[in-house]
């Protein structure tokens, strides 16, 4: 029985980590640029020298 205390525990651990770093992600602006990711293969980085 003190496993499954144990690994509950670790469970709930893990997954408070993983929601922290989640929170602490969107608060430094991780997902704030929605729009140029699709829009940025189209258009080239250099212009070729003729």
């Amino acid at each position: 029985m003190s496993v499954i205390i144990v690994l509950l525990l670790a469970s709930i651990s893990v997954a408070g980590l993983f929601l922290a770093a989640f929170i602490w992600s969107v608060k430094n602006g991780q997902y704030d640029d929605e729009a140029s990711p699709p829009v940025r293969i189209l258009f080239d980085d250099k212009k070729p020298s003729n």
